[in-house]
Protein backbone atom coordinates (compact mmCIF):
# COMPACT_ATOMS: atom_id res chain seq x y z
CA UNK A 1 0.00 0.00 0.00
CA UNK A 2 3.12 2.49 0.07
CA UNK A 3 2.68 3.44 -3.19
CA UNK A 4 -0.70 4.54 -2.76
CA UNK A 5 -0.04 6.09 0.54
CA UNK A 6 3.24 8.02 -0.80
CA UNK A 7 1.84 9.46 -4.14
CA UNK A 8 0.02 12.65 -3.71
CA UNK A 9 -2.15 11.86 -6.71
CA UNK A 10 -3.63 8.93 -5.62
CA UNK A 11 -7.05 9.00 -3.47
CA UNK A 12 -5.49 6.96 -0.59
CA UNK A 13 -2.37 9.79 -0.31
CA UNK A 14 -1.09 10.17 3.43
CA UNK A 15 -0.44 13.98 4.05
CA UNK A 16 2.46 12.27 6.82
CA UNK A 17 4.34 12.05 3.33
CA UNK A 18 5.81 15.30 2.04
CA UNK A 19 8.18 15.09 -0.10
CA UNK A 20 10.60 17.68 1.27
CA UNK A 21 10.97 16.13 5.07
CA UNK A 22 14.28 13.84 5.84
CA UNK A 23 12.14 10.21 6.26
CA UNK A 24 14.21 7.23 8.43
CA UNK A 25 12.66 4.37 6.78
CA UNK A 26 13.15 0.77 9.37
CA UNK A 27 11.46 -2.55 9.67
CA UNK A 28 12.21 -5.42 11.69
CA UNK A 29 15.25 -6.34 9.65
CA UNK A 30 16.08 -3.79 7.29
CA UNK A 31 15.32 -5.41 4.13
CA UNK A 32 11.97 -3.71 3.77
CA UNK A 33 13.07 -0.64 4.52
CA UNK A 34 15.59 -0.93 1.19
CA UNK A 35 12.82 -1.64 -0.40
CA UNK A 36 10.84 1.47 1.13
CA UNK A 37 12.92 3.58 0.48
CA UNK A 38 13.85 2.53 -3.14
CA UNK A 39 9.86 3.21 -3.66
CA UNK A 40 9.87 6.37 -1.98
CA UNK A 41 13.16 7.29 -3.88
CA UNK A 42 11.21 6.51 -7.37
CA UNK A 43 8.69 8.62 -6.36
CA UNK A 44 10.66 11.67 -5.93
CA UNK A 45 11.80 11.80 -2.55
CA UNK A 46 14.70 13.16 -1.82
CA UNK A 47 15.99 12.31 1.91
CA UNK A 48 15.38 8.86 2.45
CA UNK A 49 17.24 6.69 4.83
CA UNK A 50 17.38 3.17 5.79
CA UNK A 51 18.21 3.07 9.38
CA UNK A 52 18.08 -0.51 9.11
CA UNK A 53 16.39 -3.12 11.50
CA UNK A 54 14.65 -2.41 14.90
CA UNK A 55 16.42 -5.01 16.77
CA UNK A 56 19.64 -3.16 15.75
CA UNK A 57 18.97 0.13 16.40
CA UNK A 58 17.02 -1.00 20.02
CA UNK A 59 20.37 -2.73 21.01
CA UNK A 60 22.46 0.60 20.05
CA UNK A 61 20.65 2.51 22.28
CA UNK A 62 17.99 4.10 20.72
CA UNK A 63 15.36 5.02 23.35
CA UNK A 64 11.92 2.48 22.46
CA UNK A 65 8.36 2.26 24.20
CA UNK A 66 6.99 -1.13 24.80
CA UNK A 67 3.93 -2.14 22.39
Amino acid sequence: MLEFRADPESPYYNPAFQKDKTMLIYCASGGRSALVGKTLKDFGYGAVYNIGGFKELADAGLETEPA
